[in-house]
């Protein structure tokens, strides 16, 4: 009997031996992935489900014991949901530590400096990583993020990622705090005896700054103008506040009728600023509209080549609008890459 029992125990041995070694294989081949995909972890779900989507499709062979490993050691509640990008290079084990640390797929979207509330609202709704929760009408936009005011020139342009079904607004939320910091930390540092009452005006000053030029050498000078105007009580009279105004009416060109609009943003009728930004604004845009470059000049117009002539006096602007804009007008003539012609 008892050799009978020696000869079960050493087969059961074996088999247990045979059995660890084929778990070890398991674990630690490659998944079969000949270029990287992308797998989701659904909220709600559980982990053995992520593993049965993989066997489903022949990436994995066993996955049973993935998550047997998981459930012992008492990890497998400890999954993060999210997307996630497995190659042929990563084991069973490598997935199973990316999903417990939460190393999920990073998406990205861009904002860009100059472009209104609009156009940047479009570019989130497009983006089939987002979960849109939006209002459809952009004035309800700061209700929802529990705002005050107009949300145009609120939020800060530059790149943000974010995990797979973050939403719209939580995307908004760190667009405007950011902007708000960068605001904040420009106007600590700006020059003495400005002529903005608040953080915001310099702010609207900034996004016409960024509207009227694309070469960077330029904003402080093009501010510098614009503050000597509000110091002198002259009108701004730039055309991008004009075009702002115009809405979708604006089709390309700014025609005499439209200057003589009475509207809060036809700086040729109106003096001061216009109530409201009028796109997003970038840091740079910002600093120059708080260290405005010194000097006399109160006009400036487009070369043609996306810079400007700047004059002290009327007399020597009206000589390089004829110049400029009436003698040397060439085909490709703009005020400034990709901006409106001033």
């Amino acid at each position: 009997m008892n050799k009978r029992l020696g000869v079960i125990l050493s087969m059961l041995s074996i088999w247990l031996f045979g059995l660890a070694i084929y778990a070890v294989y398991q674990l630690n081949s490659p998944l079969k992935l000949t270029e990287s995909v992308v797998v989701t972890m659904e909220k709600g779900r559980s982990l053995s489900s992520f593993f049965v989507k993989l066997e489903e499709n022949d990436w994995l062979e066993d996955g049973r014991w993935i998550m047997l490993v998981a459930k012992v050691t008492g990890k497998a509640r400890l999954a993060k949901a999210g997307d996630y990008e497995l190659d042929g290079k990563m084991n069973s084990m490598d997935v199973l530590d990316l999903i417990l640390k939460g190393k999920t797929v990073q998406y990205k979207i861009t904002l860009i400096e100059g472009q209104g509330i609009k156009e940047a609202l479009r570019k989130i709704a497009d983006h089939d990583k987002i979960y849109q929760d939006l209002p459809a009408d952009y004035h309800e936009l700061m209700t929802l993020l529990s705002l005050e005011g107009h949300p145009e020139g609120r939020f800060f342009p530059d790149t943000y990622l974010f995990d797979a079904n973050t939403r719209a607004s939580t995307i908004l939320a760190r667009a405007q705090v950011r902007l708000e910091s960068v605001l904040a930390q420009e106007w600590q540092k700006r020059e003495e005896n400005l002529p903005y009452k608040n953080p915001y005006e310099a702010l609207i000053m900034a996004s016409i700054v960024e509207k009227e030029t694309g070469a960077p050498e330029e904003r402080e000078r093009i501010a510098g103008v614009f503050v000597r105007r509000l110091e002198k009580k002259m009108r701004l009279e730039t055309d991008p506040t004009v075009i702002y105004g115009m809405g979708d009416r604006y089709k390309g060109n700014i025609r005499r009728k439209h200057l003589k609009e009475k509207t809060p943003y036809n700086t040729y009728r109106m003096k001061g600023l216009p109530p409201t930004p009028i796109s997003l604004v970038g840091r740079e845009a910002i600093h120059a509209a708080l260290h405005p470059s010194d000097g006399e000049e109160l006009y400036f117009v487009a070369k043609g080549n996306g810079r400007h002539y700047f004059s002290s006096t009327l007399a020597e602007h009206n000589k390089a609008v004829r110049e400029y804009q009436i003698k040397k007008r060439v085909k490709e003539y703009r005020s400034a890459p990709d901006q409106v012609a001033k």
